[in-house]
């Protein structure tokens, strides 16, 4: 069985060749990427055939990974305090995204969805890669999403990069709210 760190520091190796890896989060396995990559992240959306205009959610270990992607200024300090009270955690708030966040990300959107996640391993594996990583659900369109590395083998074959690792005790995957407005766009 290998540690934590040597499966880390593997799946590092992954993202560095622009892959698409599965990984463990709160709820579900989810399918992550280099969020700088164009390619790896087409890769991702050509997997799950998720149309590029819908956006996508950056997860991060901390606050500080995500502050090249999103327009901290435009946060009020009760915004800022709602957002770091949720994390981290399950909570995806979406905040307005800087001008040169690249539209493979943000989708037909001028803001992006962001998460500090509270899975141990996901943050120890965004810490190794030293930035945040693109986050969807692990699983092909019209099937649920994968809740174990079996699952995600089933889905996406025996070769795929995973990190081995369980996933967090929530039935649900993570609810998303506006920043700004506090608005729910989706039930956790």
């Amino acid at each position: 069985m290998m540690s934590d760190e040597v499966a880390i520091l593997a799946i590092v190796e992954v993202l560095k060749r622009q892959e698409v890896i599965a990984y463990p989060t709160e709820a579900v396995f989810g399918l992550g990427c280099d969020p700088d990559s164009e390619h790896a992240v087409n890769e991702l959306l050509l997997l799950k055939q998720r149309p590029k205009e819908k956006g996508l959610i950056l997860i991060a270990a901390d606050y500080a990974q995500l502050l090249p992607y999103i327009e901290d200024a435009v946060l009020t300090s009760q915004q800022r305090e709602r957002i770091f009270a949720s994390w981290p955690g399950p909570i995806t708030w979406v905040i307005p995204a800087k001008t040169e966040t690249p539209g493979w990300l943000t989708g037909r959107f001028d803001s992006l969805a962001v998460r500090v996640t509270d899975h141990p391993l996901v943050q120890q594996l965004c810490r190794q890669y030293g930035k945040p990583l693109v986050s969807t659900s692990a699983n092909l369109t019209g099937y649920p999403p994968c809740r174990s590395e079996h699952e995600v083998r089933l889905q996406f074959g025996d070769s795929f990069p995973v990190l081995r690792g369980s996933v967090g005790g929530r039935e649900n995957p993570s609810e998303i709210r506006d920043a700004l407005t506090g608005e729910l766009y989706r039930q956790g």
